[in-house]
């Protein structure tokens, strides 16, 4: 079977039940320390399932891609701007910085709690690292921050005060830790510092690493949102043909429910929809079959859905835009896809 794309996965009831364990075990790391104080969130943010934010914390900035390349640091810094060891992940990735105002909190609570909970609900701590000293090479320390947010890069906004430098001499740590699941790996990344005398920030970095086999994954209207705004396109994930065909197969009904729940609620929006092969075969073959493709994606949101066709350009580019190498299965089934992309108003 030929898929179209590959991304982020829904959660199982299962996985829904350990999330609840971990929130028990991180809320009693913190009994005594008095209620959670109500979070004054930026709009449109949504709590992470996996791990709970310390009490009190306010989330000042998030972004949620349905997939991207992610490099986890898992040693120090080893040369210039060079950590020496890495583990390279695919998936959903959804970042999250917080903040903590006040006195009453130091960085090292912080930093504990996070550590123990993810330890308590069972992940591999791969690295962590704490100092009141936050310059150096070590994990978390300043060298090492400025290393991994160069790599894993993020648009400029409150979270870029972790690249600042800070105004006090608090401390600085960070965690990386690793979850098995069947699934996928699930690694979580924390890197925390006192930016100012009452005020600590933490990024957190989620990656749900893409499963192995095609087409068990479906399109996310919300990431939908978040990778549109910040790169005009979205990988349709979950979009589903029969082998060297352009007809879609029943398994597409759920993402296509989900696209046409995001056009729907962005009605003023005008798109392309692109279709994209691998290599295989010959150049003229692979280009009708993404266009062919493309105009099927087009007609079953139109005629099922009630999406107008205006809104919806097909083209097909065959295999002219290859995200990995088609020397490799695994790289082939990543260029096989269907893409939405953004369509400026014609003047």
């Amino acid at each position: 079977m030929d898929t179209a794309a590959r991304g982020a996965y829904a959660p199982t009831d299962r996985e829904d039940a350990m999330t609840s364990r971990c929130f028990a075990a991180l809320a009693a790391l913190v009994m005594g320390l008095g209620p959670m104080a109500a979070a004054e969130d930026v709009d449109g943010v949504i709590e992470h399932p996996m791990i709970e934010r310390y009490p009190g914390q306010e989330i000042a900035w998030q972004q949620i891609e349905n997939w991207r390349a992610y490099r986890v640091p898992v040693g120090p810094v080893t040369g210039y701007r060079t950590i020496g060891e890495w583990i390279d992940v695919e998936g959903r990735v959804t970042r999250t910085f917080y903040t903590l105002d006040g006195p009453d909190r130091t960085e090292s609570e912080v930093y504990v709690n996070f550590r123990d909970g993810l330890e308590a609900e069972g992940f591999e701590i791969l690295a962590a690292r704490f100092s009141q000293d936050r310059r150096g090479n070590e994990v978390g320390g300043t060298s090492w921050t400025g290393v991994h947010f160069a790599e894993n890069s993020f648009p400029q906004g409150p979270q870029s005060m972790l690249l600042a430098g800070a105004s006090t001499s608090g401390g600085a740590g960070a965690i990386i830790a690793r979850k098995a699941r069947a699934e996928g790996d699930a690694f979580v990344v924390i890197a925390l510092e006192k930016h100012a005398a009452d005020m600590i920030g933490a990024m957190i970095d989620i990656v749900e690493v893409a499963p192995v086999e095609s087409g068990l994954v479906i399109v996310d209207a919300e990431a939908m949102g978040s990778d549109m705004a910040e790169f005009g396109r979205v990988v349709l994930d979950g979009i589903v043909f029969d082998f060297d065909s352009a007809e879609l197969l029943p398994a597409s009904d759920a993402a296509l429910s989900n696209i046409a729940a995001y056009l729907q609620a962005n009605g003023d929006q005008a798109f392309f929809v692109v279709g994209h092969t691998d290599a295989v075969g010959s150049f003229a073959y692979n280009y009708a079959l993404s266009g062919d493709r493309a105009r099927a994606v087009v007609t079953a949101l139109a005629e099922d859905y009630g999406i107008a066709r205006d809104r919806l350009e097909p083209y097909g580019v065959g295999p002219l835009v290859p995200v990995f190498s088609n020397e490799s299965e695994a790289g082939r089934d990543r260029n096989r896809r269907v893409e939405l992309v953004q369509r400026r108003p014609e003047n």
